[in-house]
């Protein structure tokens, strides 16, 4: 059993939603889950993109930024904390999107 704590307008629009399932809350439920899925692999894209820009600049792949980063034998350049913070989004996202399709 599921048990939802809503706000009611959130919890009108779902009910809203459940009944245009006509009862068939399976077909939701597979619906949601793939466009979770489908959602995390554009982020993964549009996130990839960025690492390819910084490696393009720096000549380094993200991989080998990140170790020199966190060894500290790289500074503290502005580019180079964004670009960390992007690649740990995108294990984040990797990790989300891995999790999802192995309960698939």
């Amino acid at each position: 059993m599921l048990h939802l704590n809503l706000k009611p307008e959130t919890e009108k629009m779902f009910k809203k939603i459940l009944y245009n399932y006509q009862g068939n809350h399976e077909t939701l439920v597979k619906n949601i889950f793939e466009y979770q899925i489908s959602e995390l692999k554009k982020e993964i894209l549009n996130i990839q993109l960025d690492l390819r820009s910084f490696e393009k600049k720096y000549k380094l792949s993200t991989e080998e930024f990140y170790k020199k980063f966190t060894n500290a034998e790289l500074g503290d350049d502005t580019d180079y904390m964004i670009w960390a913070g992007i690649y740990e989004m995108f294990k984040r996202s990797e990790k989300k999107l891995e999790d999802l399709s192995s309960d698939q």
